[in-house]
């Protein structure tokens, strides 16, 4: 079996449900907070370039397609808000991403009662920090040709068509992958192996990662919606990657 996609999302439900739960309230907290001040600050920029690019693409429609605008300007406001959402995640999980690695290896211990191979010595947490950042490069290093060749796909006529769905897909198997490695790494596995364990059960990864996706663009509920994210791809990982390992 590859997984299934009712499944997937309920490990992002089941994640949500266990933020506040006592014993990974404190892991939270700290993270939830630098989420929210990043996401308000990131947000209200790229509500501006949301603006701009807005009125420029009106600007573009000709004047006998006018009436089309009751269509196109929702449509265009769903996928500027799913990409700067989903930018936004990014962004805020490439500078956070040391508290998300610790989360997750509490919840591991949490709900398994064994905890990860521990970092020992003020030294190796130390070298933690900027290996952890080149991780996250090297996440964004593996999204862009895919996001690049997607991109290319907009523009062909007739095909653009099925840009949306591309657009969606690509951000629900990168949003599964993004908080996947997080216990993943905790393990000490390449991100290399992140995205075989993912395929080896793809239908629950794009459950999960979609679920994620559409998520990410709602304001307010992207502040918490991180912690619940990192919850649930470590309970996706001990009950469904884990055992393939």
């Amino acid at each position: 079996m590859n997984g299934n996609l009712l499944t997937g999302a309920s490990y992002f439900l089941r994640g949500f449900a266990m933020i506040f739960q006592p014993g990974l309230r404190r892991f939270v907290i700290v993270p939830l907070a630098a989420n929210v001040v990043l996401f308000s600050l990131m947000g209200w920029a790229l509500y501006q370039v949301m603006v701009d690019f807005y009125e420029a693409a009106m600007l573009s429609v000709p004047e006998w397609l006018q009436f089309l605008s009751w269509i196109i300007t929702p449509l265009l406001w769903m996928i500027g808000g799913l990409v700067s959402g989903y930018t936004s995640t990014l962004a805020v999980l490439l500078l956070t991403s040391p508290f998300h690695s610790l989360l997750a290896e509490k919840v591991e211990a949490y709900v398994t009662g064994e905890s990860p191979p521990a970092i020992e010595g003020l030294g190796a947490s130390l070298f933690e920090v900027p290996r952890a950042f080149f991780r996250e490069i090297r996440k964004l290093l593996y999204y862009l040709p895919m996001a690049l060749a997607v991109l290319i796909l907009t523009f062909i006529p007739g095909l653009n068509a099925l840009a949306p769905l591309a657009w969606f897909l690509l951000g629900a198997w990168m949003m599964s992958l993004q908080f996947l490695d997080y216990p993943m790494d905790n393990h000490h596995l390449p991100f290399r192996e992140v995205p075989e364990a993912c395929a080896a059960r793809r239908l629950s990864t794009i459950g999960f990662g979609g679920t994620i996706a559409l998520l990410s663009g709602i304001p307010l509920l992207n502040l918490i919606m991180i912690p619940a994210a990192v919850i649930g791809a470590t309970l996706l990982w001990c009950e469904e990657l884990r055992p393939l390992r």
